[in-house]
């Protein structure tokens, strides 16, 4: 019974915090966007390190793709996987992707970027 109050006391305060996530209608499919990005960002981050490393070496010769791309890259598999594990963990607030392009096949030719979170309109 205890354990049953809390709870109830939890999820109140949750549609206290966010009322409009709580009445929205496009709700689940926008917390289920997320959960969906977090699970591909943190499975996929690994494929970072070879994006970049091409990237890298098409813009400054081969050379410097191997090297400082491939140090470049595990940067980015960090980000992307660490954003992605965020994601995970907060997909209750619909919120925008912190990293640019939201998936790592989208836009493969480009370079990661990451912005803070804002709230979906």
């Amino acid at each position: 019974m205890h354990h049953t109050f809390r709870l109830f006391l939890l999820v109140a305060a949750l549609c206290w915090l966010f009322p409009m996530n709580a009445q929205a209608g496009e709700y689940p499919a926008r917390v289920g966007e997320k959960l969906g990005n977090g699970v591909a960002n943190v499975v996929t981050g690994v494929a970072e390190i070879p994006k970049t490393m091409m990237i890298t070496g098409h813009q400054h010769g081969a050379a410097y793709g191997m090297t400082a791309g491939f140090f470049t890259g595990l940067v980015h598999m960090i980000g992307r996987t660490l954003s992605g594990a965020v994601d995970i963990a907060t997909f209750f607030v619909p919120t925008t992707p912190m990293v640019d392009p939201s998936y790592i096949w989208d836009d493969f030719d480009r370079e990661t970027r990451y912005a803070a979170p804002r709230m979906r309109k």
